[in-house]
């Protein structure tokens, strides 16, 4: 995998996150009442800005919001609720220069976000949810992060089979941007996610965080979402593993070993560790 700031990077962000010389750090906030390990946290919307906010300041280049919980069993909500929750985030902090992404299955959400400032479409389903997806980041030009999944979230766990699971993961990753490229999407607007704990057990997404250049050899920018996932409890203390929060510190590492690899950015809950840890990593690369 190329180093950061060398490897390509989506040509619709902004300059300074075309090449900063390290792997950026995407700060999650979820305006949700069922998100995995901070459902309700941040759903009030004031709430959720001065969250952002402060996540800006511990040295988050971008924001990533999302109305829809993707956890394991989690059922769906209608695109109106999902807009109605994510849309004043995404306003405010659009409006006050932040580089927002929204986590989103939906192209009429899609649409109205990057309406109203935000310049990346963080599609976990990969275009499998909304057939539609594609043709409307085509039109909004903004950067599509596609991601590997299998099922739904009521489903994904039962289709975690495979019998190569980096080929297997690689290669439906190229039929989604395939497909995605035959909507209009042009390849400075791809990033490619692994959809670490989408249809995957943990040795999954080890071995995929092992050959994280497999995915990078698809010639894209690789984001990497670990953050609190369940797969993380097998390497923290057993009497925390339960606790979500737990796994930031294990989060943290995986962020640096990700950054060392060259991923283009993490998607993390905790900014500030791994705004220092993918600094650390890239300080460390330029002095061997």
């Amino acid at each position: 995998m190329s180093t950061p700031g060398t490897s390509a990077a989506p040509s619709p962000l902004p300059e300074a996150l075309r090449a900063p010389g390290r792997t950026l750090v995407m700060g999650i906030v979820n305006v949700t009442p069922d998100s995995f390990s901070d459902g309700g946290q941040w759903y009030d919307t004031d709430v959720a800005i001065a969250h952002a906010r402060h996540l800006l300041t511990q040295g988050a280049d971008i924001i990533d919001v999302g109305g829809e919980s993707t956890r394991p069993g989690a059922a769906p909500v209608t695109p109106g609720e999902e807009a109605a929750r994510v849309l004043p985030v995404v306003e405010a902090l659009a409006g006050e220069g932040a580089v927002v992404s929204v986590d989103t299955v939906n192209a009429a959400t899609a649409e109205a976000v990057v309406a109203a400032g935000a310049q990346i479409v963080n599609d976990v389903s990969g275009g499998l949810a909304d057939a539609t997806m594609a043709e409307a980041v085509a039109r909004a030009g903004a950067v599509y992060v596609i991601q590997h999944w299998r099922g739904t979230p009521e489903t994904m766990n039962s289709l975690a089979v495979y019998d190569d699971v980096v080929a297997e993961v690689c290669g439906e990753l190229r039929e989604r941007v395939d497909q995605a490229r035959a909507a209009g999407v042009q390849d400075h607007q791809i990033v490619l996610d692994p959809g670490l704990g989408f249809a995957k057990n943990a040795d999954h997404n080890w071995t995929l965080l092992a050959h994280l250049d497999a995915v990078a050899g698809l010639g894209y920018p690789v984001l990497v979402g670990a953050s609190r996932k369940r797969f993380l409890s097998g390497v923290v203390p057993p009497a925390l593993a339960a606790e979500p929060l737990a796994r930031d510190h294990a989060t943290t590492a995986v962020s640096a070993l990700a950054a060392q690899a060259g991923a283009w950015a993490v998607r993390v809950h905790e900014v500030a560790a791994t705004a220092d840890a993918v600094r650390v990593a890239a300080a460390w690369r330029a002095h061997r």
